[in-house]
């Protein structure tokens, strides 16, 4: 099971229960693999960071040669993981020419200084989501990545399913008609199963990681909602705590969206659920499609056989996981699923602009540049 078949609960419950996760996929990169390209590890507190050691491990083509964290302990640890040199200083990565690339997996909180650092070093980056803590702090990091002239592109693999993929296809193709509302919903049991109890606790720290529940999960529904649909011009939700298993962290949340183009959407995002059996939902006036339990219902007056009676199972090639396609642009082969630096910076801003809706009961612009 690869990371665009394993749902992130699927992925995070093996992580907190101490198992393997199984190792993604790994392409050889289009390149002469008798030069390899070297890259560092910059941060390793993120929950899926095992992932992309992993990828970094067994990507032919790609060398790890340096592991930094603020956590001398953890850069070590991650070091070891990696065969490579733990180093304390950042400078040492900045400096070497040798190093084409990072992978960011740090604190949220670390992230702004470490991008800005990055690239004013000209080092090409993956980083995790979410890109910042706040609209400002992101669009300040898209514009130094877009100025450096950097690859870049972070960890919303949702985009690589293929039912993702084909409702795109259909709603460039018009065979939706008008698209009237949406609805995108990633939950799973974290608070309920205390997954963040040990060394990810900081993710159950808004003031480290920037968000609770409803901005952790809720940023991979949101970046389909707008991948398919478009920007966002205000929000409004409802966002608490229920357990208060990690106090001061929201637990749950839903947020109502209103898009540029006049569609109107909805986002759950949650760490106290059960069960999330309907994770995306389309409603246009020739068209309705849903995806329930992992199959798309898919209804369509302009599509042949479409008629939503069954799951419908024609779908276009998928791209690999979003750490591949990184490793494979640094290769110089092209990805149209890279992530831009000015998409990631969209959906923090529309994040933040729904915990503020939370707090004021209100209605909130968001923040675009």
């Amino acid at each position: 099971m690869n990371e665009t078949s394993m749902t992130r609960r699927e992925m995070l419950g093996s992580v907190a229960a101490g198992t393997a996760v199984t190792a993604l996929p790994v392409p050889a990169l289009a390149q002469d693999t008798t030069k390899e390209i070297a890259v560092a590890l910059v941060g390793g507190a993120h929950i899926h960071t095992p992932q992309y050691v992993e990828a970094m491990r067994r990507t032919q083509g790609i060398k790890a040669k340096y592991a930094w964290d603020s956590d001398t302990v953890r850069a070590k640890r991650r070091a070891g993981e990696l065969k490579c040199q733990a180093v304390e200083d950042l400078q040492v990565i900045w400096n070497d020419p040798e190093i084409a690339a990072v992978v960011i997996c740090s604190e949220t909180t670390q992230h702004h200084d470490l991008v800005l650092a990055a690239a004013r070093a000209k080092k090409h980056m993956f980083v995790e989501k979410p890109l910042g803590s706040t609209a400002k702090e992101s669009f300040a990091m898209a514009a130094a990545i877009n100025s450096a002239n950097l690859l870049f592109t972070t960890g919303y693999f949702m985009r690589t399913m293929r039912e993702h993929l084909f409702l795109k296809e259909q709603i460039a193709l018009g065979n939706f008609g008008k698209i009237t509302r949406v609805r995108g919903s990633n939950c799973h049991s974290g608070s309920l199963g205390g997954w963040f109890d040990g060394e990810y606790r900081w993710m159950a720290d808004p003031k480290i990681a920037g968000v609770g529940a409803f901005g952790d999960l809720g940023t991979h529904s949101l970046d389909i909602l707008m991948w398919l649909i478009g920007d966002i011009a205000s929000v409004t939700a409802d966002i608490k705590i229920v357990t208060n298993h990690y106090p001061n962290c929201d637990e749950s949340g839903e947020a109502l969206l209103k898009f540029q183009n006049g569609v109107t959407g909805t986002l759950a995002a949650g760490w106290v659920d059960v069960d999330n059996p309907v994770t995306l939902e389309i409603s246009g006036t020739q068209g309705f499609a849903s995806i329930i339990k992992g199959q798309l219902f898919y209804r369509s007056q302009k599509v042949k056989g479409a008629n939503g009676s069954k799951p419908w199972n024609e779908f276009p090639s998928t791209p690999p996981p979003p750490i591949h396609q990184f490793f494979d642009a640094l290769a110089g082969k092209a990805h149209d699923s890279l992530v831009k630096p000015s998409e990631a910076a969209a959906r923090v801003a529309v994040m933040e602009a729904a915990y503020k809706g939370a707090r004021t009961q209100s209605w909130v612009k968001v923040t675009q540049r």
